[in-house]
């Protein structure tokens, strides 16, 4: 079993409550406008972390810092990107699971056998939309994810 904490739209804040729910994590990866360095510094005591920029992340420490990753876990594919709306790829048979930020809005859904996931910001709240990261389990074959909201 790996436990995957997924993270987007920090722009510079990290939250105490992260450290709790992504604790046991053995990965977390960070869909990006992470906003600054020290944000993966401080994910980095809890667990590796994989990253990738996001609109706000201008920066010299971004420049090191891909917009797009593909990587596999426990025998599933995963995309990570900021902003779905620049996924230039079918996902359908090549990844199981999309990781995505940008919108500030929760997504959890299956579509065409892929698993569309955005956790949401966890940064400053941004209008009425909540403050939330995510979990994926990965366990043998299943995929199991879940969007918790945190206390703004």
């Amino acid at each position: 079993m790996t436990k995957i904490g997924v993270i987007s739209d920090t722009h510079g804040l990290v939250r105490d409550q992260v450290y709790d729910l992504f604790d046991g994590c053995d990965v977390i990866l960070h869909a990006g406008d992470i906003g600054k360095y020290s944000v993966l510094e401080k994910l980095k005591k809890i667990a590796p972390v994989i990253a990738v920029i996001g609109n706000v992340d201008k920066d010299g420490w971004a420049e090191e810092i891909v917009e797009n990753k593909a990587i596999e876990i426990e025998g599933k594919s995963i995309y990570l990107l900021h902003n779905i709306q620049e996924l230039d790829l079918q996902p359908k048979g090549q990844f199981d699971i999309v990781v995505y930020g940008h919108s500030h809005q929760p997504v959890n859904e299956e579509k065409d056998g892929v698993l569309y996931f955005n956790p949401g910001s966890a940064g400053p709240r941004r209008f009425k939309l909540p403050i939330a990261v995510g979990i994926i389990v990965i366990e043998g074959c299943g995929i199991s994810a879940e969007i918790l909201e945190l206390s703004g």
